[in-house]
């Protein structure tokens, strides 16, 4: 996939986690948990967007990492909005495929990456 295409699908989303967030009840345990959703889900694709102006290899694998992290957190936070009974986790199921794909996207990307600094 290009950059432009994983830009418009990181934003794609950032879009559908903050639509999940504004649907969060408004309790205690909805608002801190959609408030880390909402900054690590909409992070990844502006921590992308700025990996793809790397300035070198070493930085891109840098901030490729950031994007990792978030990810991966996102998902953490998914996980305990359905685990918590706050959210379907039929109503999720297809948001953390997504994360689970962008996630998986980003690691092979660092991977290469690295690979081509070493060569």
């Amino acid at each position: 996939m290009n950059a432009e295409l994983f830009k418009k699908r990181t934003k794609a989303y950032a879009l559908r986690v903050i639509h999940v967030v504004e649907s969060l009840p408004n309790t205690q345990t909805g608002r801190v948990i959609g408030n880390q959703l909402l900054r690590s889900g909409t992070s990844v694709g502006a921590n992308y967007r700025a990996a793809a102006r790397a300035k070198s290899r070493a930085d891109f694998v840098s901030k490729m990492g950031t994007v990792e992290e978030e990810s991966d957190e996102s998902l953490y936070w998914m996980e305990l909005l359905m685990e918590s009974g706050l959210v379907d986790g039929g109503r999720l199921a297809d948001l953390m495929a997504e994360g689970n794909e962008i996630l998986a996207m980003v690691v092979s990307s660092i991977r290469t990456t690295r690979a081509k600094r070493d060569e």
